[in-house]
């Protein structure tokens, strides 16, 4: 499941419901945010079924953003069990991000 996150309550609610979670701070104005958003909601759709994945748009959100230590675009930020356990910023090659993912994501669902 996806959505747009507005709020920090939003992703408060999200965090600490979900036991898989993708968080894809972004830029409209990226291009690689642009070009990567489909890549990555085609691998958790794939590969991770039982992940949530969520985006916050850095550029309307900047406080949200900040307050969860994102300044640069595109930033993927992975939690399990409502902590974070990576993330990733700039460069992010999809198939690191998807065998790092897989690690914890077969401990809890397999």
């Amino acid at each position: 499941m996806k959505m747009e996150i507005k709020s920090q309550e939003e992703l408060d609610s999200i965090n600490q419901t979900s036991p898989a979670l993708l968080l894809y701070f972004y830029n409209d104005s990226c291009a690689p945010c642009v070009a990567l958003r489909p890549k990555i909601e085609t691998m958790v759709s794939e590969e991770f079924p039982e992940m949530r994945h969520s985006y916050i748009n850095a550029a309307q959100f900047p406080e949200l953003s900040a307050s969860n230590g994102v300044f640069a675009s595109p930033t993927i930020v992975v939690m399990f069990d409502g902590k974070e356990t990576f993330r990733v910023s700039k460069y992010i090659s999809v198939d690191e991000l998807a065998g790092r993912i897989r690690r914890y994501y077969n401990l809890i669902f397999s």
